[in-house]
Formats: structure tokens, sequence, C-alpha cells
């Protein structure tokens, strides 16, 4: 299986954006993305959509165009990406860590 290639476009304390490739074969686990303070929004764009699996879930979306573009707390929802079996998937994510509010609020 082909290793995951992740590109680094911004990174700054409270903002990263990212182009993230999933190969055929790969996929991602449901679970959830705790931090310590604040909260932590999502806002994710698939550029190119694998020719089958690679599905996207989430347990609640804020914003959701047909899961191609989502934005979502991985901080309070758990998700996952189902095994991509043909073709790859091209992620723009863009993840914000607010200062403000907590894990626990909604």
């Amino acid at each position: 299986m082909d290793r995951i290639t992740n590109r680094f476009l911004l990174s700054t304390r409270r903002l990263s954006v990212n182009l993230v490739t999933y190969p055929k074969g790969h996929r991602v686990r449901r679970h959830n993305d705790p931090v310590a303070d604040g909260s932590y929004y999502k806002l994710n764009f698939v550029v190119i959509k694998p020719a089958e699996g690679g599905v996207f879930e989430t347990d609640r979306a804020i914003f959701s165009l047909f899961n191609r573009v989502v934005l979502f707390r991985p901080d309070l929802y758990d998700h996952s990406v189902s095994t991509i079996k043909r073709g790859k998937r091209v992620l723009l994510s863009i993840a914000l860590h607010a200062p403000w509010g907590s894990a626990d609020q909604q």
C-alpha cells in the first residue's frame, strides 16, 4: 500500500492548511481529535474523489455540501473514512484551533 502524503501549505499556532493524498487501500478508523483547551474546527474540501470507497462519515457536521465540502468539529464528534477501493482521495483541509469554548461545549 502506498503512503499518505501530507503537504503543509500553512502552519501557525491556531491555523493549518494541508493538502493530503490518501492512496488506494487506505482508510481512517473512527476516532475524534481531542484538544486540551478551546475548540477545534475542520473545513475539508475533497479535491479528488476516489472512484470507489473513501467515504467520509461523521456523527455530526456543521455544514456538508455533497460530502465534498464539510465543516465539522473533530474534537467533539467521531469521524472516519471508508477504505479506498479504487483511485485516490485528495483533500484540502483547513483546521482552526479556536481559543474560545471548550471540548465539552457544543
